[in-house]
């Protein structure tokens, strides 16, 4: 089955190009398309879709109170790309923190774009993590995040789960922390399983911010 996604930009032209990136690839289909964050609740219910590709600054509703109503209201949410200008966005790692699992330059080349939506969708590696770290080294809190302390106090990770969490956070996929543990892939998605469950985290992103914001992995 293709991945399905769904573009939302107030930029017409941004959605044409994106559209044209992804549909040129057999596993991808855009399954429809939004000028705001105020009609991605009903166009998601309405298509779907595996993947929301988000800009983050819209007119009305922007990409991170649209994440936050479609992770609230929706059952079994879409996997949200934030589509953005800039990197280095307090924007984007507010978006991320609301619950997006990861963030795309708007100038990345044709490649990236199929990657990411990819990435995103199969969910076993953090997109961009040397970025995700130094949003999170600016934006988030220096480990003093009382929620996220709290959050990982309750977790109790076993000390294998701890270890799990910081490759998570360097970006190592399943089967990287597989080879890194010397243990099989089934037995590292059973760890990475606990871990979200644990520190009641949607997908690695949230995990990994979670692990920042409570001092759990130094982001710099």
């Amino acid at each position: 089955m293709p991945v399905r996604v769904l573009l939302v930009d107030d930029e017409p032209l941004v959605r044409a190009g994106l559209r044209a990136v992804l549909e040129a690839q057999p596993d991808i289909e855009v399954v429809g398309e939004a000028a705001d964050g105020a009609a991605v609740i009903p166009l998601v219910r309405q298509t779907r879709p595996d993947v929301v590709a988000m800009d983050v600054r819209m007119p009305l509703l922007d990409g991170i109170e649209a994440t936050r109503a479609l992770l609230r209201t929706v059952a079994d949410p879409s996997k949200i790309l934030v589509v953005t200008t800039f990197e280095n966005d307090e924007y984007v790692y507010e978006a991320l923190r609301a619950g997006a699992d990861g963030f795309l330059l708007k100038r990345a080349r044709p490649a990236e774009i199929v990657h990411a939506v990819r990435l995103i969708a199969e969910g076993e590696s953090l997109l961009f993590p040397a970025s995700v770290r130094q949003l999170a080294a600016e934006y988030g809190d220096g480990g003093g995040n009382r929620a996220a302390r709290a959050a990982l106090e309750r977790a109790r990770l076993t000390e294998r789960e701890g270890e799990v969490l910081r490759l998570m956070a360097r970006g190592l996929s399943n089967a990287e922390i597989a080879a890194r543990l010397v243990v099989g892939t089934e037995t590292v998605k059973s760890h990475v399983s606990a871990v979200l469950a644990k520190l009641g985290a949607r997908d690695r992103t949230q995990a990994v911010i979670t692990a920042y914001e409570s001092g759990f992995v130094a982001p710099g």
